[in-house]
């Protein structure tokens, strides 16, 4: 097939040209007619580039069955998406049956948790164990990078090479070990392991990390993403972790971390939001300022008292507590926020950016060591909000 030829099959895929797919191949025929099922202009005939997915699910779970054969994951995810908002299909989400073959993601997990409140009893099963499918992938993906970045930063200069499995030091351990590199089998002999020493240490002497997070349905992937990395550094001996969810309402979640798909299950996503009074219920529990680090996780649009805001979170600096607000968690790292709040709380020095969860574990690395937030934000090319001009990202 030429390049030419290549360029108008997909043309002609993506717009739905009818006198054109008696050229299709089968395969082609059957992606043109998934594709106009949900971008086509109607509920009729599908050789006109028109289509429906109607309410049956058995109908969807074979057109969904058809997008993962024709698409890769990443697609499928955004074409879902698509359906969910252009075709009605959240509710598809409440039969077990269609909930079982839907290709899961965070933003999936963020739908399921919203909706966990209108669910029978027999698709909350299905959809814990969808979720708990998508959170073992995201803890083997950002665990061990969280763990041996906190322990870095806590426990820098005791190291040992005698570690424990799980305490081992990957990257160093890696560097000491090149020149046992074999070539033939393409991997290094790890001769000498560096890892972290573990210790027990007085509750007294921990640094504090408290999560702030804001659970309207705006912060949906973000809310999924900082449950995740609480319960990852609630496992960790170096610090102690508190996970506080709000919208209107507080909701501590800190006694549920050992388990992140109950606390996902706790989360209330939707409703108003009210960042005055969940800082001033984290305020209010904090007893060691200057080990204390409150991460807000917000996109600062304040239906509470936005002045108090302001002045609390003042205080909370003056004190010594280590403020940090991130106006998104998510895999883009590119928020919708307000910029006018914003911009006046990084008047107060306070770092306010977004950043992704890839970028999340050497964030925390650099704020327990203490080291300036802004700094590492250029580093990482990272836009933070700037007084002389709010607006930007």
């Amino acid at each position: 097939m030429t390049e030419e030829t290549e360029r108008d099959r997909r043309w002609t895929l993506a717009l739905g040209v009818d006198d054109e797919t008696a050229s299709f191949s089968e395969k082609d025929q059957r992606m043109s007619v998934a594709l106009s099922a949900l971008y086509g202009d109607g509920d009729g005939d599908t050789k006109k580039g028109k289509g429906g997915l109607g309410s049956s699910a058995p109908r969807v779970a074979q057109w969904l069955g058809d997008i993962r054969e024709f698409f890769p994951a990443s697609v499928v995810q955004i074409i879902q998406k698509d359906a969910f908002e252009r075709k009605g299909l959240r509710q598809m989400l409440l039969e077990p049956e269609f909930l079982a073959t839907v290709e899961a993601d965070v933003n999936l997990v963020a739908d399921l948790v919203s909706l966990r409140g209108v669910m029978p009893e027999k698709t909350k099963e299905t959809a814990r164990v969808v979720i708990t499918k998508v959170v073992d992938e995201l803890m083997k993906r950002l665990e061990r990078k969280t763990a041996e970045a906190i322990r870095g930063a806590l426990d820098k200069s005791r190291r040992t090479n005698r570690p424990r499995f799980a305490d081992i030091d990957w990257p160093r351990t890696i560097r000491a070990n090149l020149r046992h590199y074999q070539a033939e089998h393409k991997t290094i002999i790890p001769e000498q392991l560096i890892g972290f020493m573990r210790q027990q240490r007085r509750i007294a002497d921990l640094d504090e990390v408290v999560l702030c997070v804001d659970q309207s349905g705006s912060m949906a992937s973000s809310v999924v993403y900082a449950s995740i990395f609480a319960a990852v550094m609630a496992s960790l001996p170096v610090v102690s972790t508190k996970l506080v969810c709000f919208d209107t309402a507080i909701l501590d979640l800190t006694d549920e971390l050992a388990d992140p798909v109950e606390v996902l299950f706790g989360v209330q996503l939707g409703g108003g939001t009210d960042i005055n009074r969940a800082i001033a219920y984290c305020a209010d529990r904090i007893e060691r300022p200057s080990k204390t680090h409150l991460v807000l996780i917000s996109d600062m649009y304040e239906g509470g008292d936005a002045k108090d805001l302001v002045s609390r979170v003042a205080q909370l600096v003056a004190t010594g507590v280590n403020v940090i607000v991130l106006l998104a968690l998510t895999d883009t790292g590119r928020p919708s926020y307000d910029p006018a709040l914003s911009g006046r709380i990084a008047e107060l020095g306070v770092p306010v950016f977004a950043c992704t969860p890839d970028q999340f574990p050497d964030l925390m690395a650099t704020a327990l060591r203490r080291e300036d937030i802004h700094s590492w934000a250029a580093t990482n090319d990272i836009k933070l909000i700037r007084t002389d001009e709010p607006d930007r990202v």
